[in-house]
């Protein structure tokens, strides 16, 4: 049996990119307990390396993209190679996100070297440009092809020539075993063994007698000689649903009609597969293309008619900037909408969802009572206090729409302080001077006792001479002063950081009795 692997170099970073929408050559690396695990070739190029603590890396590289460890993002992100090798040669294993393998479909296409170009082909269609393919006799063989392979280029093993091609191999190419493969590597590299042709000279009997059972299995590989199969995974059922209307519909409330019976087919399929449905993006289209999406959240799980009000609600508010939104006199959509898609994101086990032994019906009531007020004074008017991340009690506190989940709310689209330019003062005051911030109506910039700015600074000035008045051509804050938060004044003292037009960063305390200068940068 030969074997194609499809390997996509630091797919961890890519997933990480594409959820936050950022540029796919920008430097990231991917974090875990504040080491970095997967960095990308921008990020490499600075100096970044696996294993290396974030502070470290953030010194190398101050521009780097950080992201959290998600194996659920990755796995979720590598779903559409999956079923795009899948649609060309059935029985695709999917090894870990990024790396995949299947049986060589050589027959099919010609050649070994065709059916490369067809999966690279057909990939890069779908938007993955950093892929490497590998065809060998045997799975470890075929994915260190891969990982020789150029940028969306292939490399093919001959028949019965994979220890020929692994014998210039390094030995660290053993360490993708984790902790075990790290540690063999480290003891022969201590016996003088650097490639895995030296390796393969050794005797069987010598090499399992001495590194065991796993080294036995290495040196098999590192001969050409891998046993390992994998097992090729079932195709995951088709959860979505979706209704199209011909001709469209420019109603609100038609389209929420038209819905229902949409919206029962989906959770009844979902219900066959003992699912429920927790988190759910709905789709409008308009003339082919996507003008409102949105992911919704319930409580507990959605019904039919959770799912007609979310509908309802996200044509009427005109969610994310789209297109659609409703015209109160009429009830009446700009674009109108020729098609509505639900997409399941999050789906639990039924059994999770279940009745307790003695009911839960006093829950079930509350939650029927809530739904039913939402879904006649709307989606936002019902809301719920939860609690966020902050010392301050009165931080702490916020209030989400009913059926969204608690999310920290505070400002985090602002750059840290470490990114405004200059990362050492040049100027501390001793006397803090006097400072004004306002805004493009002329009004002080003042701070909540939640920690939220009441209007977008706009022009400051610096008092006893330091600076006069410049326009904000960057700003970050507020960061609340919580030195004191149990003696009750905190929350109402703020920290800002401000950049003139000149291009100095100056840092700001915001007090309840006006604006200080505190220090200013280059």
């Amino acid at each position: 049996m030969r074997v194609l692997v499809v390997w996509c170099p630091d797919w961890a970073v890519v997933a990480g990119l594409a959820e936050a929408e950022k540029p796919p050559r920008t430097p990231a690396a991917v974090l875990s307990a504040n080491i970095v695990e997967v960095c990308n070739g921008p990020a490499r190029s600075e100096g970044v390396r696996r294993g290396h603590r974030r502070r470290d890396a953030q010194a190398r590289c101050p521009e780097l993209e950080l992201l959290a460890a998600n194996p659920d993002r990755d796995a979720r992100a590598f779903e559409p190679v999956l079923a795009t090798v899948e649609d060309l040669r059935p029985g695709v294993a999917a090894l870990r996100p990024g790396l995949l393998a299947v049986r060589a479909p050589g027959s099919w296409f010609g050649t070994e070297a065709n059916a490369a170009a067809t999966v690279c082909q057909a990939l890069v269609e779908i938007g993955v440009w950093d892929l490497r393919i590998g065809v060998a006799d045997d799975l470890f063989t075929a994915e260190q092809a891969a990982r020789t392979a150029d940028v969306q280029g292939w490399e093919v093993v001959p028949v019965g020539g994979s220890g020929a091609f692994l014998r210039t191999l390094p030995v660290h190419v053993l360490e993708g075993d984790g902790a075990q493969g790290r540690e063999v590597v480290s003891l022969l590299q201590r016996l003088g063994l650097t490639t895995l042709g030296d390796l393969a000279a050794l005797p069987g009997e010598a090499v399992e007698h001495r590194l065991g059972r796993y080294g036995a299995s290495v040196w098999r590989r590192a001969r050409g000689e891998d046993p390992a199969l994998f097992a090729a995974r079932t195709p995951p059922p088709e959860l979505e649903a979706e209704v199209a209307f011909e001709p469209p519909l420019d109603s609100v409330e038609a389209i929420t009609f038209s819905v229902r019976t949409t919206a029962e087919r989906f959770l009844s399929q979902l219900a066959r597969h003992q699912l429920v449905v927790t988190g759910v993006r709905i789709e409008a289209e308009s003339d082919g293309a996507v003008c409102s999406r949105r992911t919704w959240l319930h409580p507990r799980h959605f019904g039919p008619r959770d799912l007609v009000d979310r509908v309802h609600w996200q044509l009427q508010s005109g969610v994310a900037g789209s297109g659609v939104r409703s015209r109160k006199d009429s009830g009446a959509v700009r674009a109108p909408i020729d098609r509505v898609r639900f997409v399941p994101e999050v789906v639990e086990p039924a059994a999770a969802h279940g009745e307790a032994l003695w009911g839960g019906a006093a829950d079930d009531l509350v939650e029927r009572g809530v739904a039913r007020v939402q879904g006649m004074v709307g989606f936002d008017a019902v809301r719920r206090p939860v609690l966020q991340g902050g010392r301050h009690p009165a931080a702490r506190q916020a209030l989400v729409p009913w059926g969204e989940r608690a999310v920290d709310l505070r400002p985090v689209d602002r750059p840290w302080p470490g990114r405004v330019p200059g990362p050492a003062p040049v100027r501390v005051f001793a006397a803090p001077p006097l400072a004004e911030v306002v805004d493009e109506g002329g009004r002080s910039v003042a701070v909540t006792e939640r920690g939220v700015v009441t209007s977008e600074p706009c022009r400051f000035r610096l008092g006893a001479g330091v600076l006069p008045w410049q326009p904000v051509s960057a700003w970050a804050g507020p960061w609340p002063v919580d030195e004191s938060w149990w003696s009750g004044g905190a929350g109402l003292s703020a920290r800002f950081q401000v950049v003139g037009a000149d291009g100095r960063a100056w840092l700001l305390l915001r007090a309840p009795d006006g604006w200080t200068l505190e220090a200013g940068y280059d």
